[in-house]
């Protein structure tokens, strides 16, 4: 039997819009997974609808140990693990806590993004739900943001702080 201890978060890559198949899928043979969900508001040229979609398009986090490994590979429409390194990434428990975090704050948008981010100051977030929270600020889009990044999987998570919340970082 297998400890806690020799599990690890991993994020999958899957085939386009098969996520919430996979996730599925892989709750039915009793693996643990996270597919992180936003409701985003669609608009088509007749309608409006609130919809529920992932927030990192193709990828869905499994719990697992290496027991596992070659099981989850084998659940429909999984396509592979991320690599980094030439290993599959293991994504820490607190990068996974933190989208958990975020996605409860349905007040603040969250964007995922894959462009490489010019690197700026370290500020702390000094007031608001996100209290404590310590990340890279950087100018998007004329806004300033907040950006923590997520290294395995080269992916940077924005979320809208008011300037007058944040602090420069000194650790």
């Amino acid at each position: 039997m297998d400890k806690k201890n020799d599990y690890n978060w991993y994020a999958i890559r899957v085939k386009s819009r098969s996520e919430k198949k996979v996730f599925v899928d892989l709750q039915e043979q009793n693996i643990e997974a996270y597919l992180p969900i936003q409701r985003q508001l669609r608009i088509w040229s007749d309608r409006k609808k609130w919809i529920e979609a992932p927030l990192i398009s193709g990828y869905v986090f499994v719990y697992i140990s290496r027991k596992e490994y070659d099981l989850v590979l084998r659940i429909p429409n999984v396509v592979n693990y991320i690599y980094f390194e030439g290993k599959a990434a293991i994504i820490r428990k607190s990068d996974i806590e933190l989208i958990k975090r975020m996605l409860g704050q349905a007040e603040l948008p969250i964007e995922i993004t894959n462009e490489q981010l010019v690197a700026g100051q370290m500020v702390e977030i000094v007031s608001g739900p996100l209290l404590g929270l310590i990340g890279e600020l950087i100018e998007f889009k004329g806004k300033d943001r907040v950006a923590i990044r997520i290294p395995p999987l080269g992916y940077t998570v924005l979320i809208d702080s008011l300037k007058k919340n944040l602090k420069v970082y000194h650790p």
